[in-house]
Protein backbone atom coordinates (compact mmCIF):
# COMPACT_ATOMS: atom_id res chain seq x y z
CA UNK A 1 0.00 0.00 0.00
CA UNK A 2 1.10 3.25 -1.04
CA UNK A 3 2.13 5.70 2.15
CA UNK A 4 -0.72 7.77 2.71
CA UNK A 5 -3.29 6.17 0.88
CA UNK A 6 -5.89 5.74 3.86
CA UNK A 7 -5.18 9.07 4.86
CA UNK A 8 -8.19 10.89 4.28
CA UNK A 9 -6.86 14.11 1.95
CA UNK A 10 -7.61 17.68 3.13
CA UNK A 11 -9.26 19.13 -0.08
CA UNK A 12 -8.62 22.55 1.90
CA UNK A 13 -5.35 22.42 1.46
CA UNK A 14 -4.10 24.46 -1.96
CA UNK A 15 -2.49 21.86 -4.88
CA UNK A 16 -0.68 21.59 -7.77
CA UNK A 17 -3.31 22.05 -10.64
CA UNK A 18 -2.93 18.36 -12.09
CA UNK A 19 -3.49 15.93 -9.06
CA UNK A 20 -7.36 14.66 -8.88
CA UNK A 21 -9.23 14.00 -5.90
CA UNK A 22 -10.99 11.19 -8.45
CA UNK A 23 -8.00 9.06 -8.07
CA UNK A 24 -6.46 7.90 -4.34
CA UNK A 25 -3.18 6.43 -5.76
CA UNK A 26 -2.50 9.72 -7.98
CA UNK A 27 -3.31 12.27 -5.35
CA UNK A 28 -1.08 10.41 -2.37
CA UNK A 29 1.53 10.09 -4.96
CA UNK A 30 1.25 13.92 -5.21
CA UNK A 31 0.92 14.77 -1.36
CA UNK A 32 3.37 12.07 -0.19
CA UNK A 33 6.22 10.98 -3.03
CA UNK A 34 6.45 13.81 -5.63
CA UNK A 35 9.34 15.85 -5.38
CA UNK A 36 10.69 14.64 -2.33
CA UNK A 37 14.50 14.09 -2.53
CA UNK A 38 15.48 10.62 -3.37
CA UNK A 39 19.27 9.42 -2.62
CA UNK A 40 18.48 5.60 -2.47
CA UNK A 41 19.98 3.85 -5.57
CA UNK A 42 17.44 1.42 -6.00
CA UNK A 43 14.45 4.42 -5.85
CA UNK A 44 16.53 6.36 -8.00
CA UNK A 45 16.42 2.77 -10.27
CA UNK A 46 12.54 2.19 -9.85
CA UNK A 47 11.59 5.69 -10.78
CA UNK A 48 14.08 5.81 -14.39
CA UNK A 49 12.34 2.60 -15.27
CA UNK A 50 9.07 3.73 -14.70
CA UNK A 51 9.17 6.88 -16.27
CA UNK A 52 11.08 5.28 -19.49
CA UNK A 53 7.96 3.40 -19.44
CA UNK A 54 6.05 6.56 -19.30
CA UNK A 55 7.27 7.85 -22.36
CA UNK A 56 4.23 8.70 -25.06
CA UNK A 57 1.76 7.67 -21.91
CA UNK A 58 0.36 9.41 -18.63
CA UNK A 59 1.92 8.91 -15.64
CA UNK A 60 -1.93 7.45 -13.96
CA UNK A 61 -1.58 4.47 -16.34
CA UNK A 62 2.58 3.67 -14.85
CA UNK A 63 1.35 4.48 -11.29
CA UNK A 64 -1.40 1.99 -10.99
CA UNK A 65 0.95 -0.58 -13.11
CA UNK A 66 3.51 0.21 -10.41
CA UNK A 67 3.18 -2.74 -8.21
CA UNK A 68 3.17 -5.27 -11.22
CA UNK A 69 6.51 -3.49 -12.50
CA UNK A 70 8.04 -4.06 -8.58
CA UNK A 71 6.99 -7.36 -9.28
CA UNK A 72 8.62 -7.99 -13.09
CA UNK A 73 11.62 -6.19 -12.29
CA UNK A 74 13.01 -7.86 -9.08
CA UNK A 75 11.68 -5.18 -6.91
CA UNK A 76 13.93 -2.95 -9.00
CA UNK A 77 16.95 -4.77 -7.36
CA UNK A 78 18.86 -3.56 -10.31
CA UNK A 79 22.06 -6.09 -9.20
CA UNK A 80 19.09 -9.01 -10.25
CA UNK A 81 17.61 -6.67 -13.22
CA UNK A 82 21.45 -6.31 -14.71
CA UNK A 83 21.15 -10.20 -15.05
CA UNK A 84 17.80 -11.03 -16.67
CA UNK A 85 18.55 -12.55 -20.11
CA UNK A 86 16.44 -13.61 -23.18
CA UNK A 87 13.91 -15.95 -21.07
CA UNK A 88 12.98 -12.80 -18.71
CA UNK A 89 12.27 -10.81 -21.74
CA UNK A 90 10.53 -13.31 -22.80
CA UNK A 91 8.88 -13.35 -19.52
CA UNK A 92 8.02 -9.81 -19.19
CA UNK A 93 6.59 -9.33 -22.58
CA UNK A 94 3.77 -11.62 -22.04
CA UNK A 95 2.74 -10.04 -18.18
CA UNK A 96 -0.34 -8.08 -18.97
CA UNK A 97 0.42 -6.29 -15.55
CA UNK A 98 3.08 -4.10 -17.04
CA UNK A 99 3.11 -2.41 -20.71
CA UNK A 100 4.70 -4.93 -23.08
CA UNK A 101 6.77 -2.58 -24.78
CA UNK A 102 9.69 -4.73 -26.11
CA UNK A 103 12.06 -1.49 -26.35
CA UNK A 104 11.43 -0.29 -23.27
CA UNK A 105 11.85 -3.82 -21.73
CA UNK A 106 15.19 -4.25 -23.03
CA UNK A 107 15.99 -0.60 -22.54
CA UNK A 108 15.25 -1.12 -19.02
CA UNK A 109 17.56 -4.30 -18.59
CA UNK A 110 20.43 -2.60 -20.34
CA UNK A 111 20.27 0.10 -17.97
CA UNK A 112 20.84 -1.67 -14.74
CA UNK A 113 24.07 -2.41 -16.49
CA UNK A 114 25.32 1.38 -16.88
CA UNK A 115 23.30 1.75 -13.78
CA UNK A 116 26.50 -0.48 -12.05
CA UNK A 117 28.97 1.21 -14.14
CA UNK A 118 28.29 4.39 -12.90
CA UNK A 119 28.12 2.94 -9.27
CA UNK A 120 31.33 1.00 -9.80
CA UNK A 121 33.07 5.18 -10.95
CA UNK A 122 31.47 7.11 -8.16
CA UNK A 123 30.19 4.93 -5.58
CA UNK A 124 26.38 5.33 -6.01
CA UNK A 125 24.34 6.55 -8.65
CA UNK A 126 22.99 9.25 -6.27
CA UNK A 127 26.25 10.55 -5.78
CA UNK A 128 26.57 11.05 -9.82
CA UNK A 129 22.97 12.05 -10.14
CA UNK A 130 22.85 15.32 -7.60
CA UNK A 131 26.33 16.27 -8.74
CA UNK A 132 24.14 17.32 -11.87
CA UNK A 133 22.24 19.96 -9.80
CA UNK A 134 25.26 20.92 -7.07
CA UNK A 135 23.64 18.52 -4.43
CA UNK A 136 20.58 20.25 -3.61
CA UNK A 137 17.19 20.55 -5.10
CA UNK A 138 16.89 23.46 -7.86
CA UNK A 139 13.64 25.87 -6.63
CA UNK A 140 11.27 26.81 -9.66
CA UNK A 141 8.88 29.17 -9.06
CA UNK A 142 5.63 27.55 -10.93
CA UNK A 143 2.40 29.35 -10.95
CA UNK A 144 0.09 27.70 -13.77
CA UNK A 145 0.37 24.47 -15.80
CA UNK A 146 1.65 26.74 -18.76
CA UNK A 147 4.52 27.34 -16.64
CA UNK A 148 6.07 23.58 -16.34
CA UNK A 149 8.93 23.12 -18.94
CA UNK A 150 8.95 19.92 -21.07
CA UNK A 151 12.93 20.06 -19.95
CA UNK A 152 15.54 22.23 -18.65
CA UNK A 153 19.22 22.79 -19.74
CA UNK A 154 20.28 20.55 -16.65
CA UNK A 155 18.16 17.86 -17.73
CA UNK A 156 19.61 18.37 -21.80
CA UNK A 157 23.12 18.56 -20.29
CA UNK A 158 22.73 15.35 -18.18
CA UNK A 159 20.18 13.58 -20.63
CA UNK A 160 23.51 13.74 -23.31
CA UNK A 161 25.79 12.13 -20.41
CA UNK A 162 23.59 9.23 -20.01
CA UNK A 163 23.30 9.13 -23.50
CA UNK A 164 27.22 8.73 -23.75
CA UNK A 165 27.72 6.12 -21.18
CA UNK A 166 24.98 4.05 -22.69
CA UNK A 167 21.91 4.51 -21.47
CA UNK A 168 18.26 4.23 -23.54
CA UNK A 169 15.18 5.94 -23.61
CA UNK A 170 16.23 8.62 -20.98
CA UNK A 171 16.22 12.08 -23.28
CA UNK A 172 16.02 15.36 -21.85
CA UNK A 173 12.15 14.94 -21.64
CA UNK A 174 12.12 11.62 -19.90
CA UNK A 175 14.66 12.29 -17.86
CA UNK A 176 13.43 15.71 -16.44
CA UNK A 177 9.96 14.09 -15.38
CA UNK A 178 12.89 11.71 -13.34
CA UNK A 179 14.23 15.01 -12.51
CA UNK A 180 10.76 16.17 -10.98
CA UNK A 181 9.72 12.87 -9.52
CA UNK A 182 12.83 12.81 -7.64
CA UNK A 183 13.35 16.34 -6.16
CA UNK A 184 15.93 16.90 -8.13
CA UNK A 185 13.80 20.38 -8.49
CA UNK A 186 10.76 21.52 -6.84
CA UNK A 187 8.00 21.61 -9.25
CA UNK A 188 5.30 21.59 -7.02
CA UNK A 189 3.18 25.02 -7.54
CA UNK A 190 4.06 27.93 -5.66
CA UNK A 191 0.65 27.87 -4.00
CA UNK A 192 0.61 24.33 -3.77
CA UNK A 193 1.13 23.14 0.30
CA UNK A 194 4.26 20.79 -0.96
CA UNK A 195 6.27 23.73 -2.07
CA UNK A 196 6.25 25.05 1.18
CA UNK A 197 6.58 21.41 3.25
CA UNK A 198 9.70 20.84 0.55
CA UNK A 199 11.14 24.17 1.19
CA UNK A 200 11.88 23.92 4.54
CA UNK A 201 13.04 20.68 4.47
CA UNK A 202 15.43 20.76 1.68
Amino acid sequence: MHPGINKRPDRQQPRCPWPTFDDPLYLAYHDREWGVPVREDRKIYELLVLEAFQAGLSWRTVLHKRENFRRAFAGFDFHKVSLFGARDTARLIKDAGIIRNRAKIEASIHNAKRFLDVREQFGTFATYMWSWVGGKPIRHRLRTLKDYPVYTEEAVTWAADLKQRGFKFLGPTVLYAHMQAAGMVNDHTVTCFRHRELVRTA
